[in-house]
């Protein structure tokens, strides 16, 4: 594959942001073998933000020839309180629920599970000087407002009554970046500040171990779009509104999960929010997309209508089911229920799974989230 397709790889769709392109398309050509990393928290049930969409870029980086890992951040989780503050749980429900999960998405999407490597936060820092040496360097290169600035809305919202441990949170994520020598560290774009925080401590680290010919390699900071909730009632004014508007598993109403039943998706998605003609920040159109239409496709998208309201429309890409839509071609209930199938026969391979080997790991899910 050529430097050019695997950039288009790279920045195809749910790729939102990359810092910057022009650094990548160097490091591409350089023939160099990168490495990519995102991190995850370990919490409650995995939705498909987390699951299809993140998962969806691991596959995209793959085929592009680039290192995948995920890391399983339990220390970042139990600092968070997470799954009540029990380290243990979380570590538990890491290497099981967490792993099993994602790799089969990664099929499920075309990729190889094996490919990626899955990292324990408390195994990359136990027994490692190397790394604690990197974080206390880290901070010794950021400012308190640097840090504060990092913080998610909801630690800037807090004033001085925020916790220290959210503080400590952003020199940990910049340090994971280089302990795991991440030339593209990825994330949605709420991570963005940390982002920002790692190639500004680039150049000024003693304990740096990403260099080519001896060169220092900045991180290429990989951001991919949020699904919005699907029980938003108005449309974000902004992409920071968004961050607080996105999917999230506390809210369960506001989520499709990856073992949700055919069922569950179709009422999920018949109450989701889709006003008529409207585009932008929809979670029914940006469900559609993931779920239809993140491939080239080799047969047309069939969105079924009753005869009476015009019949069936066949579509090849979603610019153009986004312009009919917008120009009130279809009724928001037929995209409603076009989008719950197309989801459901993605998400297919993983309940499967779910129904079978890995009803234990749901139904063990099941009792730590409704006990915590």
């Amino acid at each position: 594959m050529d430097v050019e397709s695997k950039l288009a790889l790279i920045l195809r769709y749910p790729t939102e942001e990359i810092l910057t392109v022009e650094e990548l398309r160097e490091l591409l050509q350089v023939g160099y073998r990168l490495n990519h990393y995102i991190g995850f928290e370990i919490s409650g049930f995995i939705h498909i933000g987390t699951g299809i969409v993140s998962m969806s870029k691991v596959v995209d980086l793959q085929k592009a020839g680039v290192r995948t890992q995920v890391l399983l951040a339990d220390i970042h989780s139990w600092l968070n309180n997470k799954l009540g503050g029990d380290l243990e749980t979380i570590r538990r429900v890491a290497v099981t629920y967490y792993v099993e999960t994602f790799k089969k998405i990664i099929e499920a999407l075309g990729g190889d599970p094996d490919a990626t490597r899955f990292v324990l936060g408390s195994d990359l820092y136990h027994h490692n000087d190397e790394y604690w040496l990197l974080l206390m360097d880290i901070t010794r290169n950021l400012t308190l407002s640097q840090v504060r600035h990092s913080l998610t809305i909801l630690g800037r919202k807090m004033g001085e009554s925020i916790p220290l441990a959210y503080l400590v949170y952003p020199p940990l994520q910049v340090a994971d970046v280089f302990a795991l020598s991440a030339h593209i560290p990825h994330g949605g774009i709420d991570q963005r500040r940390a982002h920002i925080l790692a190639r500004q401590v680039a150049d000024k680290i003693r304990f740096y171990p990403m260099e080519v010919d001896g060169r220092r390699i900045k991180p290429v900071a990989l951001h991919h779009r949020l699904l919005p909730a699907l029980n938003i009632s108005t449309k974000p004014s902004s992409k920071e509104e968004l961050s607080e508007m996105k999917m999230s598993k506390s809210i369960p109403q506001s989520a499709i999960f990856v073992h949700d039943t055919p069922e569950d998706i179709r009422q999920k998605v018949a109450r989701a929010y889709c006003p008529p003609r409207e585009v932008e920040y929809n979670p029914v159109l940006e469900l559609l997309r993931i779920s239809a239409f993140r491939e080239e496709r080799k047969e047309p998208f069939v969105l079924r209508r009753p005869q009476q309201y015009g019949g069936d429309i066949e579509a090849w890409s979603y610019e153009e089911v986004e312009a009919m839509y917008r120009e009130g071609k279809i009724h928001p209930a037929d995209l409603k229920n076009a989008t719950a199938e197309a989801l459901i026969t993605l998400l297919e391979p993983v309940r499967r799974y779910f129904q079978g080997p890995g009803a234990k790991l749901l139904e063990e899910m099941k009792n730590i989230t409704i006990t915590r």
